[in-house]
């Protein structure tokens, strides 16, 4: 049997990278820092974080990885606009904006839940509006058709418009977290870190993609645990949303020139923590979010962060993971919207000149 290719240098995989068009909008590298007051609470691991709520594009986040690649890859191209979706609070909507606005491209955010305006634009969507987006709102199931047909409208209209997936989680914005991973890889070997478990937020895929492919790549042996947001397996035990950030990561590694591939052994997703759906607010992103503002002085959103905190907290307390293990937790940067959510972890009222 002919022995696999042995994994890339680094060096290998950096001119990979850096043979793909890119842009710069992220402040990089963003810090890896101890978490230790929220460890002796928990009585638990040796705690890390991966700091890409720190980024710095429109208060920043882990989309701004993959922006890079995506924007170059428009630019390329010559568009002149940007269509992209999400919900009325997305993350990847705001920076996909400000994005937009720095290379002076119209920005065309699709919208769902609902196709009515929210009467009030608080959190991303109000940013949305200041970087001089335009919003489009559609029911959540018809935002990939109403990008399609949006696309149309403005080709018809002497526009050329690149469309972004949801999340920027394709082929080409992997390549974000793939970078992203050699990053770390630097930052552990200047640290003399050994991370045994890198715990993060996963819901359109491609930041896993890229961490599970970018792991195989630099030779990180870890265990890359992904806490899902919003996607389960479907009732006959298949489960679509883990092929499909296999096939994204796949046609990654072959645009890389890589002969690595994941197969669906590699990519582990805990599906247990998805509360009340997509958005829904309960006592564990609560209770997530503020024992990390008291503990650590550090934000994390309601929707993304604060649910795959509060997996990382529950597993930690249940044993799963085990106190001589170190975990980093990759911050993916979503505390915009935490004003959004307001009611969720207050008691009292707005006051009237806020209203």
């Amino acid at each position: 049997m002919t022995a696999p290719p042995p994994p890339p240098t680094h060096a290998d995989l950096r001119a990979a990278l850096d043979a793909q068009p890119r842009v710069r909008l992220a402040h990089l590298p963003t810090p890896v820092v101890a978490w230790d007051n929220l460890a002796a609470h928990l009585n638990g691991p040796r705690i890390l974080c991966k700091r890409d709520d720190l980024t710095g594009l429109a208060t920043g986040g882990n989309k701004t990885r993959k922006l890079e690649f995506l924007v170059a890859d428009a630019l390329a191209r010559h568009c002149d606009a940007l269509i992209t979706a999400g919900g009325p609070q997305s993350n990847h909507c705001r920076q996909t904006a400000a994005a937009a606005a720095i290379h002076r491209l119209d920005a065309h955010l699709v919208l769902g839940s609902d196709p009515v305006a929210p009467a009030d634009a608080r959190g991303n969507l109000f940013i949305d509006h200041l970087l001089g987006a335009t919003c489009h709102f559609v029911d959540r199931a018809q935002r990939n058709a109403r990008m399609q047909s949006l696309a149309e409208e403005l080709a018809a209209a002497g526009k050329t418009p690149c469309v972004i997936p949801i999340g920027g989680s394709n082929t080409i914005g992997t390549l974000g977290y793939i970078a992203a991973m050699v990053e770390l890889a630097d930052q552990l070997a200047a640290k003399q870190l050994t991370v045994d478990r890198i715990v993060f937020a996963t819901s359109s895929g491609g930041t896993q993609a890229g961490l599970t492919l970018g792991a195989k790549l630099t030779g990180f042996t870890g265990n890359i645990t992904a806490i899902s947001i919003d996607n389960e397996p479907a009732a006959d035990g298949s489960f679509p949303f883990r092929d499909e950030v296999r096939d994204i990561a796949n046609a990654c590694a072959a645009l890389l020139g890589s002969d690595t591939r994941l197969a669906d052994d590699d990519l582990h997703i805990n599906h247990g923590y998805l509360g009340g759906g997509y958005g829904v607010v309960g006592p564990p992103e609560v209770e997530a979010a503020k024992l990390l503002a008291t503990l650590e002085g550090t934000l994390v959103g309601p929707v993304y962060t604060a649910r795959s905190l509060a997996g990382l907290i529950d597993l930690v307390r249940s044993g799963t993971i085990a106190k001589d293990e170190t975990v980093l937790f990759w911050h993916t940067g979503d505390d915009a919207a935490l004003h959004a959510y307001r009611e969720h972890f207050v008691d009292t009222p707005e006051p009237a000149d806020a209203q």
